[in-house]
Formats: C-alpha cells, sequence, structure tokens
C-alpha cells in the first residue's frame, strides 16, 4: 500500500473496527504498510487527537473525534431527528433490530438503528459500515430498485467476497444473485436467511421517494431461531409502511439527496464492506 492518504486512511478504518486497540506490528502486517511508516502517520494522527495509545499495552486505538465529526454531521443532515422515531416504533412492534441505510452514490452505508430486542440473543452490528451488496437483504433490497445491469455493475465493483466469509447461503454467481433481486423486485422486499452470517435473517425495503429511486433502505434483522421466515412475512406489511413514510418525508433530509449525486471523475475504487473481522465482532449476542 503506497501514498501518504491511502495509508492514512487504511489505518483509521482498521482501528475503527477494534475498540480496545490494535498493535503497531499488526496494523503494519495487516495493511502492507512498513512499520517505520505506520509509527509515524500513528504519531501524527495522535498529534492531531485522532488516536492515542494505551497505557497498557502500547496498542494504538481511536480517539472519540471521529465519532464526534460523524454525529455531528448525522445531525445536522436531520436523518436521525426525521427516522429515529420511525426506527423505534418498528423495533417496539418487532421485537428485533431496526437499521437505517442511505445510499450514497454506488454506496449503501448503515446511519441508524434501534434495538428492539430486549432479551435472549441480540444482533449487534457495526455502523456507519458500507453494506455487502451481495449478500445482505440491504443489499439486494437497493439493487431490486436498479436494472439488473445496474446492480450487476454495483457488485462487481465492491465483489462477491469469499465464500467462508459470509453465511452459507450467501449468493456466489451472478446468476444467484439475479435471482434473489428478482424475488425482491416482485415481492417489494428482500428476506435473506443464513446469507450474511450463519444464524441471522433480515427483510429489507428500499426507501424510494414517489416517483424517484431509493435513497436508502430500512431492514429487520436477529437470530434466524426468532426471526423466522414466517415472522419476516408477517412484519413485512409494517416494514413496507414504515420504508413509505421516511421515503415521503425524505425531502426534508440532504443527506438522501446523495443518492441522485453523480460520481466524482475518475470514478473512484469502491469502499470496503464489512470485513470478516467485523462481520464477526458483530455477531449475536446474549443479551441476558
Amino acid at each position: 500500500m503506497s501514498g501518504v492518504m491511502e495509508r492514512t486512511l487504511a489505518l483509521l478504518e482498521r482501528l475503527a473496527r477494534d475498540v480496545q486497540g490494535v498493535p503497531l506490528a499488526t496494523l503494519a502486517d495487516e495493511l502492507n504498510i512498513p512499520r517505520s511508516a505506520a509509527h509515524r502517520l500513528l504519531l501524527e494522527l495522535g498529534e492531531h487527537g485522532y488516536v492515542r495509545q494505551s497505557r497498557e499495552r502500547g496498542d494504538y486505538m481511536l480517539t472519540t473525534k471521529l465519532v464526534s465529526l460523524g454525529l455531528n454531521y448525522l445531525k445536522g443532515s436531520g436523518v436521525v431527528d426525521l427516522c429515529q422515531p420511525i426506527l423505534d416504533r418498528l423495533a417496539e412492534s418487532s421485537g428485533e433490530l431496526v437499521r437505517l441505510g442511505v445510499v450514497d452514490v454506488d454506496h449503501l452505508t448503515w446511519v441508524s438503528l434501534s434495538q428492539g430486542a430486549r432479551a435472549g440473543l441480540r444482533y449487534d452490528p457495526d455502523q456507519g459500515i458500507d453494506a455487502r451488496l451481495s449478500c445482505t437483504s440491504s443489499g439486494h433490497a437497493w439493487l431490486s430498485s436498479l436494472t439488473d445491469d445496474d446492480a450487476l455493475m454495483l457488485v462487481s465493483r465492491q465483489g462477491f467476497g469469499k465464500p467462508d466469509d459470509y453465511g452459507p447461503n450467501a449468493p456466489t454467481t451472478p446468476t444467484a444473485l439475479l435471482k434473489a433481486i428478482r424475488q425482491a423486485r416482485k415481492q417489494g422486499y428482500a428476506i435473506t436467511v443464513d446469507t450474511y452470517a450463519p444464524g441471522l435473517s433480515a427483510i429489507c425495503a428500499p426507501i424510494a421517494p414517489h416517483g424517484k429511486g431509493a435513497v436508502g433502505v430500512l431492514a429487520i434483522s436477529g437470530p434466524s431461531v426468532r426471526l423466522t421466515e414466517q415472522k419476516m412475512t408477517r412484519l413485512a406489511p409494517d416494514l413496507l409502511a414504515a420504508a413509505d413514510e421516511i421515503g415521503g418525508a425524505s425531502g426534508a433530509s440532504p443527506l438522501f439527496d446523495r443518492a441522485y449525486a453523480a460520481p466524482a471523475e475518475p470514478t473512484p475504487g469502491p469502499r470496503p464492506a464489512a470485513s470478516s473481522h467485523s462481520r464477526k465482532a458483530a455477531t449475536l449476542r446474549d443479551s441476558r
């Protein structure tokens, strides 16, 4: 990995996946950065308040400065004030995790959530990451709002990922993916079971203002033993109603306008979706 900016961003993204901190050697080796260069960049990030070292082991970790920047950005966008009551209501009625994703040109990023599970297993995912389009209900829901060609183009940029990193039902070929997308397009929402991760189910609907393309997605996720296909089918009308409500009010937040922005020239490569490391960190947890 070369280039100061590329290396710096890679360090920040890697540190964001480990709250407890990461050793210098691990960062350098995983990101293919010389240890001396990685150390120098980490020192500079520390001088600007973005990174600190733990006193116990000397591992590097993010400060809350990036979190503060992100929260201030979301607050200014108005998306939280606009959507959070709807997410909370759907989470309470479903008893599962509800998440909102926003389309940013050719990416889909999670920006808000509400946890409806009060006991037993809970799905606690990472926020602020790009969704893996090929094997998530959110990806299938968004792709279903596009043409088949456009959907495959977006997935080809991001890739299918390694089969071992995802669930046993994850599509691994364009043919399998198109079958899932067309089913989602037909019924108005996408359902996945053991696709993104073993033991995880999700149902997701695109958020599409009247007369426009999808600007985001709304998903309900939970453990497969509780969030069965039958339960997801029963929840579909409430999910669609909530997605329609957000779509009708989406004009009040400029964050939703990103779906219609033109990509910069030249078009940048895709941002990485959740890695297997971060995906496994956001697993099903027992809340008892």
